[in-house]
């Protein structure tokens, strides 16, 4: 589901690190309910902009506008409480503790003692409502790499979150479970929240992007919709040139046998 109502709006976004400039007056407007990719290659400025609107990271200059109001974001928290969350390319849980206590860890200031069975209640509700199946009792070492994602977009969800960024999300996934990734995405923007996905892998854009906002160089160098553009043109956006798909190699006769092996005994895989 696409909303019309534009819930973020990045305005001249610069951000320099030494020796490099890594967004330079970046725009970026992102609506309720739909999914917007943020597409470029390795080092364009996806992931720096995105952390500064996380909270991460400062702009030297330029402006955040959260639901029509200016934002100014000194730390993540500051971030999730305008409603927007980050779930990063390498997560971050604590694998001795549970689903439950990694969910809550900075949020819940009880006087006594926490209501955990509460708690778990509430996020096994959020897990039935976005179809996110994992046991808050569970450790996060007991959990497969698809499930420890579930809990970091839950934890997001938890702490109220509207608008989602995941970064490069199906890096670390199978391909099954990249799959059941794009239902849940899908079922997130369903139920009006916003999703904002950094890749560089054109086939997931045209799969799962309603709009495509395409870094070269920490610029923004085009907007479109999976139905106004096709993988080679978004190639081009990318690079900034022609890009060939196919490559035509001469056909190479095998000559002699220059290694060969037999009988190999391995004790082990090291």
């Amino acid at each position: 589901m696409t909303g019309d109502s534009t819930v973020v709006q990045m305005r001249s976004i610069t951000k320099r690190f030494p020796g490099v400039l890594a967004n330079d007056s970046a725009d970026l407007d992102v609506r309720s309910g739909e999914v917007h990719a943020l597409l470029g290659e390795n080092g364009a400025g996806k992931s720096t902009l995105m952390n500064i609107l996380a909270g991460l990271y400062r702009p030297d200059s330029g402006e955040i506008i959260v639901k029509g109001e200016p934002c100014e974001f000194n730390s993540p928290r500051e971030a999730i409480a305008r409603g927007i969350g980050m779930v990063h390319q390498h997560f971050k849980l604590v694998n001795v503790q549970t689903v439950a206590e990694n969910i809550i860890i900075g949020t819940e200031k009880p006087r006594f003692l926490l209501n955990m069975p509460r708690i778990e209640s509430k996020i096994a509700a959020l897990a039935g409502q976005y179809h996110l199946p994992v046991h808050p009792g569970s450790y996060i070492w007991q959990l497969s790499v698809g499930e420890q994602q579930r809990v970091e977009i839950l934890k997001m969800l938890y702490r109220g979150a509207d608008v989602l960024i995941l970064d490069e999300p199906t890096a670390v996934l199978t391909p099954q479970e990249a799959e059941w990734l794009f239902e849940t995405i899908r079922r997130l923007t369903d139920q009006g929240k916003s999703v904002i996905f950094i890749t560089h892998k054109l086939n997931e854009v045209m799969a799962v992007a309603n709009r495509i906002t395409v870094l070269r160089g920490g610029r923004v160098v085009g907007t479109t919709t999976p139905q106004q553009t096709n993988t080679k043109d978004l190639a081009n956006m990318m690079v900034g040139r022609e890009v060939l798909f196919r490559i035509e190699k001469e056909k190479v006769e095998p000559g002699d046998v220059v290694l060969e092996a037999r009988d190999l005994t391995s004790l082990n895989d090291r």
